[in-house]
């Protein structure tokens, strides 16, 4: 069976020595590599967020009277096309 190839881009930070060797430490007790152990850690808190945003992306005016109340108006009625 054919192995799928997954396109990857690079995404760099700078961090200072000290979060350097935290990271690297907590990274060996947890027996993964610094790049799985910090990209879990991102993918945790974007699946946190993201129960965030989508509720707050869900909010309209058939949900909320307030907003309708405050977007229900000539002005912002060309947002009502997009």
């Amino acid at each position: 069976m054919a192995e799928i190839q997954v396109e990857r881009c690079r995404l760099s930070i700078d961090v200072g020595p000290e979060d350097r060797r935290r990271i690297k430490m907590s990274a060996a007790i947890h027996n993964e590599t610094i790049r799985d152990y910090v990209l879990k850690a991102v993918m945790e808190r974007l699946q946190q967020d993201s129960k965030h945003t989508d509720s707050l992306l869900s909010m309209n005016g058939d949900a909320d009277p307030v907003l309708a109340n405050l977007w229900n108006n000539e002005k912002d009625s060309a947002y009502d096309k997009l």
